[in-house]
């Protein structure tokens, strides 16, 4: 299996926007078991599914400020608390409607990637 290399690597924003990486990370949170729907919880928390998104869509990973604006464009309730508190000062809470549609669209993407990967198996 090949590596990607930094070369492979597009530009936040170029091909795949913020949105989708916004959904896919929230869709693979809730994937691992873990409880997202209506729970106040550190933007940390959300970080390490933020850089499977970025790595599985090979760009680089959204800023803080990023994630932020697209979660609350989403809908999502997001407050900053003070910077001793965290390294990533934001509480979320993502709605039960925006939670449902995360794990929807991170199921479709991974049977859209294992359909393609199959293809190119049988070709």
């Amino acid at each position: 299996m090949r590596q990607p290399t930094l070369f492979d690597k597009n530009r936040a924003g170029s091909e795949v926007d913020a949105e989708r990486i916004v959904l896919y990370a929230l869709g693979d949170f809730q994937a691992r078991g873990k409880v997202l729907a209506d729970r106040d919880l550190p933007l940390d928390r959300l970080r390490g599914a933020f850089k499977r998104a970025s790595d599985a869509h090979r760009i680089e990973e959204l800023s803080d400020e990023q994630a932020v604006a697209t979660l609350k464009a989403l809908g999502a309730g997001v407050r900053q608390v003070p910077t001793f508190v965290a390294k990533h000062p934001f509480r979320i809470i993502v709605p039960v409607e925006l939670a449902e549609r995360s794990l929807r669209r991170y199921r479709e993407t991974l049977t859209g990637l294992n359909t393609r990967m199959n293809a190119k198996g049988s070709a």
